[in-house]
């Protein structure tokens, strides 16, 4: 009979040959009321920061601990979304010449670098004292130079009124009682060794979801399980999702929440972004069922393109063809406070737009497009998504939009609520976008066209 034990051994054992080092919780050198590994953090410090002193590193993590220290229930994603600032936004000391500010690192993101990184995983950790002197004991912690960014809790397979959701259950508890160890968060699982969830800190059991890397979606065996858990945290992904993949924003309520990626989200977005940097073929399609995501997937994908030095600040043009889907996809730009947003409501502001060349994101509608009569940019660093593409591309609008900005990456995206039959997805999306000396079934990006068919998932994005 399998025990919670036996699934938490299963797991430990998947993340090792996923390059994961086990080490128990007793041997990591820290003092149990301590969030951060201040000793594995001050030698990546050091390592990815060369010139950096000792006594400087200690006060870079000084300043860490004192966004985790006091932090209240109701104040966690603020201060979650802080102490995030500080790893990459507000990342600078004066430890330059003559006080000159500098960046500091703490992850290698390259892949040439990631062997710079430390990444541990282990179990049973106690925090702020030992379990049994009132303190709590988290099933999984996974670390990354020795800050816990992932956390885990597991439940037994063999008893039916048991589900991973006890185990999501637990980490809200968790996040009640001590704040602290979710401030350098970036997400959390649960699994009770047949079904793997995931979700960013204060998520409702709602928003929990699975994570897919192929086209079988089906779940229900500790295999199918482990797989999710190391398909979805692979070592590379972690510091990803953290930077490029992940948006504070404010709900309805007016309450601060944070939102992390979809599987799908995660795969288009990054595919946007690869095919971008390769700089060809400079056209893609990703096909999109309604309700999947897709404002978010472009959300992240601007983000993640805005932030690519290789781009050289680049534009991000995401055109509409209704005025309501306009203020839908701006207000969950707004909502997400993504900095150097603009809009275009008219044709003069569309045109002004490029002639200053701002390198922004413009949220706009495909007509503004119909009275241009010449091109507005020569720029080869702009990126147009193009949504509900198949109803515009193949016209003339479609060939001004293109015309506007010849030199653009295009990615245009339309949306079905079901798959076209006998090659019409082909005649409706792929035709503008077909090059000459390449494949149709290559061409698109998607969630993905693995099979030369769209996959039965999202509604269609035109990348351009």
């Amino acid at each position: 009979m399998f025990s919670e034990a036996d699934i938490e051994k299963m797991f430990i054992e998947r993340a090792g040959q996923n390059g994961w080092k086990y080490v128990p919780s007793d041997q990591i050198p820290r003092s149990i009321d301590s969030v951060l590994v201040d000793v594995w953090l001050k030698d990546a410090l050091l390592r990815l920061n060369p010139g950096l002193t000792e006594e400087q590193a200690g006060q870079v993590i000084h300043k860490l601990r004192a966004a985790i220290i006091g932090v209240q229930p109701h104040d966690l994603i603020a201060a979650n979304e802080r102490f995030r600032d500080l790893i990459f936004e507000k990342n600078t000391y004066p430890f330059g010449k003559d006080g000159d500010h500098i960046p500091v690192r703490f992850f290698a993101e390259n892949a040439d670098e990631l062997k710079l990184n430390s990444y541990v995983i282990t179990n049973q950790w106690c925090y702020p004292k030992g379990s049994g002197e009132g303190g709590k004991r988290l099933d999984i912690v996974m670390l990354v130079n020795g800050i816990p960014l992932i956390i885990g809790e597991l439940k037994t397979p063999v008893r039916a009124s048991v589900s991973w959701a006890d185990g999501a259950q637990d980490i809200q508890s968790y996040e009640q009682s001590i704040p602290q160890m979710f401030v350098p968060n970036v997400l959390n699982f649960a699994s009770e060794g047949k079904t793997f969830r995931y979700a960013s800190i204060g998520a409702p059991l709602t928003k929990w979801g699975p994570w897919f890397e192929d086209e079988d979606h089906s779940e229900g065996t500790l295999e199918l399980a482990t797989k999710s858990f190391t398909d979805m945290l692979q070592p590379r992904r972690i510091v990803d999702i953290m930077r490029y993949f992940t948006l504070y924003a404010t709900d309805r309520k007016f309450r601060k929440i944070k939102v992390i990626c979809r599987y799908q989200q995660y795969e288009g977005a990054n595919a946007i972004v690869e095919r971008v940097l390769n700089g060809y073929p400079r056209q893609g399609l990703i096909w999109h069922f309604q309700g999947s995501g897709k404002s978010l997937l472009m959300v992240f994908a601007a983000q993640k393109l805005r932030m690519q030095q290789k781009l050289h600040s680049p534009t991000v043009v995401i055109v509409d063809d209704r005025i309501d889907l306009e203020t839908q996809i701006t207000a969950d730009f707004m909502s997400a406070d993504i900095p150097n947003l603009a809009s275009a409501g008219s044709k003069d502001e569309l045109i002004q737009f490029f002639k200053q060349d701002q390198r922004k994101i413009l949220i706009t509608t495909i007509f503004k497009f119909g009275d241009v009569t010449r091109r507005l940019s020569a720029r080869d660093n702009i990126i147009v998504m193009v949504d509900e593409a198949h109803r515009t591309q193949e016209g003339d609008l479609g060939e001004k939009t293109r015309a506007a900005a010849p030199s653009a990456s295009s990615h245009p995206g339309g949306r079905s609520g079901r798959e076209d039959a006998d090659g019409a997805a082909e005649r409706v999306f792929l035709r503008p976008y077909r090059n000459a000396d390449q494949p149709i079934g290559s061409q698109y990006l998607c969630h993905i066209w693995r099979t030369g068919r769209p996959l039965r998932l999202h509604e269609p994005i035109l990348l351009r």
